[in-house]
């Protein structure tokens, strides 16, 4: 069962933790698309392997994450019946050029989670059964 997550709480634990929580998050999001995609030969890397080479690119690496994560999102919402407008594209020019108006990260963000939530959504459904359901088969 993947759960859903809280935007707003997500900005605020963040805050709260002074930043903490958002590796977290990195590291849940990058562990539940990694369930939700399985199977269609990718892989979106952990928390360590971004923090590492984020450092070594100077954070190069971390926005061609964000895209990653955006563009599977994107090719496996059909396998779940869904369809998002919003592409790893789309995501890193919100993160990336909305930084100048200053609320483009968090609407890069929001749509982050909109979409992982509606891949959880539709997996919670799809494919993860109830346990006493199969108790009569």
């Amino acid at each position: 069962m993947i759960k859903k997550r809280n935007y707003i709480a997500v900005i605020l634990l963040t805050i709260i933790t002074f930043g903490i929580y958002g590796l977290y998050f990195i590291h849940k999001l990058a562990k539940d698309m990694n369930t939700l995609c399985k199977g269609d030969g990718q892989k979106t890397r952990g928390l360590l392997f971004c923090f590492f080479i984020g450092l070594i690119t100077l954070g190069i690496y971390n926005l061609v994450w964000l895209f990653m994560v955006g563009d599977r999102m994107q090719d496996n919402a059909p396998r779940y019946g869904l369809s998002f407008k919003e592409s790893g594209g789309t995501i890193l020019l919100w993160y990336i050029l909305g930084s100048f108006i200053i609320v483009g990260p968090f609407i890069a963000l929001h749509i982050v989670i909109k979409n992982i939530n509606a891949l959880a959504e539709s997996y919670n459904r799809v494919v993860q059964k109830p346990q006493f359901l199969n108790s009569f088969r």
